[in-house]
């Protein structure tokens, strides 16, 4: 039995944290099943159940059998197991670097975002302002590189990439563009789009925003 005969993933098509696992995969080259989480609104699998207990959510990567939890350590998980074409730096700060703006990303960019679709009035304002302000201080760190590790994609490029998906949805709740107030992080995502590993599995933010407006209606939001 081959290293990649077993591999499957717990997965969502609207989940920004599971696309990251799947980018990471197609990077690799890495042969897996998706299965569709298709009730996580009403209900969950039973594998995902007994796979991430203490969580019950995706993604969750089955590999030879063992669960991996969490999309950041998933994909580090993908990195180590699957050696060649490495995503993180080899230098020891480098790659400090990279888990903290990896944490960074996870504390800020998904939480600011959902900040938007959750408002309206004077809180939708404020919540705009602070995505933006987020997003200006990756800006800061992309700096004049084509991805955050440098002239090579890699693993912070696939944990904020992941998140974009949503980009289309806080758009057109919020009434703003983000190339507008950040054209370097849109050239960037723009970038990244055209790598075949994002192209092959990135969902169409016309079907993630569809889904937005069914969670605002699922939270009393009227526009």
């Amino acid at each position: 039995m081959s290293e990649e005969s077993n591999v499957i993933l717990l997965d969502f098509f609207a989940s920004p944290f599971c696309l990251r696992p799947r980018i990471a995969l197609e990077e690799k080259g890495v042969t897996y099943e998706s299965r569709e989480e298709k009730n996580l609104l009403g209900g969950k699998s039973e594998l995902l159940l007994k796979s991430n207990p203490h969580y019950q959510k995706v993604p969750v990567l089955l590999h030879q059998g063992k669960p991996v939890v969490e999309s950041a350590n998933i994909v580090a998980y993908i990195d180590e197991a699957w050696p060649s074409n490495p995503l993180l730096p080899t230098c020891a700060y480098a790659r400090s670097q990279a888990r903290f703006w990896t944490d960074f990303i996870d504390k800020k960019v998904f939480d600011a975002g959902r900040n938007i679709w959750l408002s309206k009035g004077e809180e939708l304002e404020v919540a705009k302002k602070e995505f933006i302000e987020t997003l200006k201080v990756l800006e800061g760190a992309l700096g004049e590189k084509d991805f955050f590790g440098g002239d090579s994609f890699g693993y912070v490029d696939i944990i904020a990439i992941a998140l974009t998906s949503w980009f289309l949805a806080y758009e057109k709740t919020g009434g703003f563009k983000v190339e507008d107030h950040c054209p370097k992080f849109s050239a960037w995502i723009k970038r990244c789009l055209e790598r075949p590993s994002v192209a092959k599995v990135y969902p169409d933010p016309e079907n993630i925003y569809h889904f937005v407006l069914v969670l605002r209606k699922m939270n009393g939001i009227v526009d």
